[in-house]
């Protein structure tokens, strides 16, 4: 998860981390099995990586995606409107209501704003994203949903897993294995990564079985050099996979 969002909250891997060793365990694995590592295969591998923490508000993932620029312009924006709406909207007493939710909307901590921006992008791709593209529903749907959902939860868990990879599979197998075989491998790479912490995960709720090898708590000394030893470790693979390419 993304430094901010770790304080004070521990048993989860660092956001950096996690990209590093997905996309680059993942694209060892194209490179291994013969597969191309294209630019396509690159960018799912890297977002695979990070997509489990999109639970998070506060992750990499999220908070590069909807940064703090862009939270704080929506709080400047969002008060004009409620007046707006206030003197202008000609439908009482619901115009004062309206401006009231639009006003409270803007004084959330920038957690719950991510939320209800990933919401409204959410909402936005099931009315209208089908007209570009027909898996922007299931996409829209998911992102609504991810709001809903405690951190650490269904998006680390196998059926997450599936529902990713599937999409990527459904929408990209015709060009070839790699998109969704990169995509795929760098999201559960990062419910391994998961795996090693003290809270570990739930791959198959309801059931209680958890994965939890308890090597590392994310701010911690010793969790720093569990993290530095996994990156390590993928890049010894990615050498092992690349280097013959330039020997």
């Amino acid at each position: 998860m993304f430094p901010i969002s770790s304080k004070g909250s521990f048993g989860t891997m660092m956001g950096r981390s996690h990209l590093i060793i997905g996309t680059t365990v993942s694209l060892s694995v194209l490179q291994l099995a013969g597969m191309p590592v294209t630019a396509p295969a690159v960018t799912v591998a890297l977002i695979g990586s990070l997509l489990p923490d999109i639970d998070e508000p506060n992750s990499l993932l999220v908070s590069k995606a909807l940064p703090n620029s862009l939270i704080r312009l929506l709080q400047t924006i969002l008060l004009p409107v409620a007046v707006f709406v206030y003197f202008y909207v000609q439908a009482k007493p619901w115009n004062l209501l309206l401006a009231i939710l639009i006003a409270m909307v803007s004084f959330l901590p920038s957690r719950s704003l991510r939320k209800v921006l990933m919401f409204a992008i959410g909402l936005g791709l099931v009315f209208y994203g089908h007209a570009f593209a027909p898996w922007n529903l299931i996409a829209g749907s998911l992102l609504m949903l991810c709001t809903t959902l405690t951190h650490r939860g269904l998006t680390h868990t196998l059926y997450g897993t599936a529902v990713w990879t599937g999409l990527l599979y459904s929408t990209t197998h015709l060009q070839g294995p790699e998109i969704w075989v990169a995509g795929g491998t760098a999201y559960v790479m990062h419910l391994l990564a998961d795996s090693l912490t003290n809270r570990g995960i739930r791959p198959l709720p309801p059931l209680k079985w958890r994965i939890r090898i308890n090597l590392m708590s994310t701010g911690t000394k010793h969790g720093a050099v569990v993290e530095n030893v996994c990156i390590v470790l993928a890049l010894i693979l990615a050498w092992i996979a690349f280097s013959p390419l330039f020997l």
